[in-house]
């Protein structure tokens, strides 16, 4: 039955990157599609990916922010996982990244899975909080339009409403815990796994330290505002590769808007769901469909390739193969012992 669901999920993600795909060359002439992109400048791509690994060092950074409380891991020994962690969500569907990247730790660190996991969640609350601020940030020089306008509404709710509850289970951890154990007690007759639940969800708690400490919050958002903002300024220097020109508050917003419709179900590597609201941001700021949707190809390739060639280098270096990421998955849908 879990497999089934797999499959089903995978085919709504892919149905979905169809749609968004459909959408996207829909009213395109692919004829000066291919000349815009003949014709573009793609030296400007090398200072975009010099300054997107910059984005990813500061993930790494904010990363080892968030694990301290759990266990201090060097920041040499950190980027790795990181960077397969995100090949992996490059290559795979459902963000199996997150998976791998805590299971990649583990086996490297002896950090249990959910801790990591827990603290990569945090990481994507406060990308959803920094992506929204951009959204507003940019409102009074760049409106959204429709129907992304609805997400972003939608996107809100979302992630307020998880970063309050998760600051709710972090400053009461003591109360939290008499809470999901007299649950597991109730809903969980069999000792054994109750036991192994239990401890999954004592380390899930540890990951949350941070977020008990004023200092370590305004460290984990200010560092994750620093990392889009040197993600937008990948989009201002591959924007020089084309002829047209918009201001940083757009593309702040096409930043926010193209990442948050990522979050939807989608086939590996956002195909489609990156691709149409990237074109329809740049469309509302009187840039050519067919350029904007160069543009946005280009852009979606620089982001993808660099990273996804440089993981696989990483993997092959430690020693991580493909089926380990199968493993990875597994051992994270059956809650047991986390020993490496």
């Amino acid at each position: 039955m879990d497999q089934w669901k797999r499959w089903l999920l995978l085919a709504l993600g892919i149905g979905i990157s169809a749609v968004f795909v459909y959408l996207a060359l829909k009213g395109l002439n692919l004829k000066e599609v291919w000349l815009d992109l003949q014709g573009a400048r793609y030296v400007w791509l090398f200072p975009g990916v010099a300054v997107y690994f910059v984005a990813v060092w500061a993930r790494t950074w904010r990363w080892h922010y968030l694990l301290r409380p759990v266990k201090r891991v060097g920041l040499a020994r950190l980027f790795p996982v990181v960077v397969i962690g995100y090949m992996g969500n490059n290559v795979y569907p459902f963000r199996a990244g997150e998976v791998i990247r805590a299971w990649v730790l583990r086996r490297n660190e002896e950090v249990s899975i959910s801790a990591s996991l827990a603290t990569i969640i945090v990481e994507r609350i406060f990308d959803g909080l920094v992506m929204l601020i951009f959204v507003f940030a940019a409102l009074p020089f760049a409106p959204i339009p429709a129907p992304f306008d609805r997400i972003v509404v939608w996107m809100t709710f979302l992630f307020f409403g998880a970063l309050i509850g998760f600051f709710v289970l972090a400053l009461r951890p003591s109360l939290t815990r008499r809470l999901y154990t007299a649950l597991f007690r109730r809903l969980v007759p069999a000792e054994e796994l109750r036991d192994r639940l239990l401890s999954v969800a004592d380390r899930f708690m540890e990951g949350l330290a941070s977020l008990r400490s004023p200092a370590d919050m305004a460290m984990t958002f200010v560092s994750s505002i620093l990392i889009w903002l040197t993600e937008t300024t990948k989009y201002w220097f591959v924007m020089h590769a084309f002829d047209f020109e918009v201001s940083f508050f757009v593309l702040m917003l096409m930043t926010a808007v193209v990442n948050l419709a990522t979050t939807l179900p989608s086939s590996p590597g956002y195909v489609g769901t990156f691709d149409e609201p990237g074109i329809e941001i740049l469309k509302v700021f009187d840039v050519g469909a067919n350029t904007a949707a160069a543009y946005t190809l280009v852009l979606h390739a620089a982001l993808w390739l660099p990273i996804t060639l440089l993981g696989v280098y990483y993997m092959i270096r430690q020693g991580v193969r493909w089926r380990d990421f199968a493993q990875a998955a597994q051992v994270v849908r059956a809650p047991g012992p986390e020993t490496p």
